[in-house]
């Protein structure tokens, strides 16, 4: 499919989303905990869940990538190199556990051993730390260097399989000279890795991504979840009935902190969590107000429905519903602040195994099978928390 033109038609009879026009993956950033979405992911493709359109933010737009870079049936096994590539294996790995203070005490030096020493295939330690020595140039804007990431998503992404438009790919970016949000969509964009590296260039660890002469940084500054880009889109009604897999890594709620170390952790799931309540209001507001301009051009006579101000009037009427499946890894709230930068490789298969077992209920639900009534226009389903 050429960039501009409107995706397939509906998916084939017994599809598990045979019910819908499109099915849309939405990837939230957060680092290290990223590997519970390829988790997640293999779990749905093993019940063909075939997704239309990918969208992500920072380490979301990494995965997003892999999933749009590549065919169907290589998908899982690139993610699995993926992390296996950026994850690392330690001798003590299988002693952490043992007891839930060896686990811990494991965990904050996992994530010690990435912010000293960089993460392989990921990012590498500058040559000079700003802050840290009084003549660091101002040419020094971050602490890391993320060269090597361009070298891993070449190796796991095929580029020209994005932008041929077999699949719709969106990864979000914070444009650091207007401070505004930007998608860069295949359908309009020849992406290319640097536009996957801005989405994830997080200041001041990451230096801004410079694409066509404007730098960019991690869509997480402002907004580190494409819900509201893809929502937004539904509520236009471009691509018909809409399912979403929402993937979450972080939990906007939680208990209260007991430690110092948990209140860290705490602040970082509120600031990073995806609001999914707000951008659903401000969908469904949209929705209704155009339900009720579809309603009033209906009861007009004719002679004026042919009218070209109402004909236009009418355009954004509501035609299409939305039904998203919410998966959210509430494990992370059980890991200390370090959780998105500890990179070690058991920590790295526990975030993907609670993928696996969250996208596993929500596959074993019906629900979420059948678009929600015209009256509605939107449903959320969360069933990682069901018994």
């Amino acid at each position: 499919m050429a960039r501009g033109q409107n995706p397939q038609p509906k998916k084939a009879k017994g599809s598990k989303t045979a019910a819908y026009d499109q099915t849309v993956l939405v990837l939230q950033g957060g680092g290290a905990l990223g590997s519970y979405q390829a988790g997640a992911f293999e779990v749905l493709q093993a019940n063909e869940v075939e997704p239309d359109w990918v969208a992500g933010v920072s380490i979301g737009a990494i995965n997003a990538a892999i999933i749009a870079g590549n065919p169907p049936e290589d998908r899982c096994a690139r993610l699995r190199g993926f992390w296996e590539r950026i994850s690392v294996r330690f001798p003590a790995d299988e002693l952490s556990g043992l007891h839930p203070w060896i686990r811990a005490s494991f965990r904050q030096w996992s994530g010690m051993m990435s912010m000293f020493g960089g993460v392989p295939g990921f990012f590498q330690p500058g040559l000079v730390q700003p802050f840290v020595q009084p003549w660091t140039l101002p040419s020094d804007t971050s602490f890391y260097d993320t060269t090597p990431l361009r070298e891993t998503l070449l190796q796991f992404v095929d580029f020209d399989r994005i932008n041929s438009g077999a699949m719709r790919l969106s990864v979000g970016a914070v444009n650091v000279l207007t401070g505004n949000s930007v998608y860069f969509d295949s359908r309009e964009t020849e992406i290319r890795p640097e536009h996957i590296m801005a989405s994830g260039a997080l200041p001041p660890g990451f230096p801004a991504i410079v694409i066509d002469g404007v730098p960019y940084w991690d869509g997480g500054v402002v907004s580190n979840t494409p819900l509201t880009y893809v929502l937004h889109s539904a509520s236009e009604g471009l691509d018909g009935d809409t399912l979403v897999f929402q993937m979450d890594l972080f939990s906007a709620s939680g208990g209260m902190p007991d430690t110092l170390d948990e209140v860290y952790a705490r602040v970082k799931d509120i600031t990073y969590s995806s609001r999914t309540r707000l951008n659903t209001d401000a969908f469904l507001e949209r929705y209704r107000l155009r339900q009720t301009i579809r309603s009033l051009y209906e009861r007009l006579p004719p002679e004026l429905q042919d009218d070209p101000d109402m004909r236009a009037c009418y355009s954004k009427a509501a035609h299409h519903r939305v039904s998203i499946v919410h998966l959210i890894n509430y494990d992370s709230t059980d890991h200390s602040h370090s959780k998105d930068y500890e990179f070690s490789r058991v920590t790295m298969n526990e975030h993907w195994a609670a993928g696996q077992r969250d996208a596993e209920k929500a596959m074993s639900k019906r629900r979420w099978r059948e678009p929600p009534a015209e009256a509605d226009g939107l449903r959320v389903y969360d069933f990682s928390r069901e018994d």
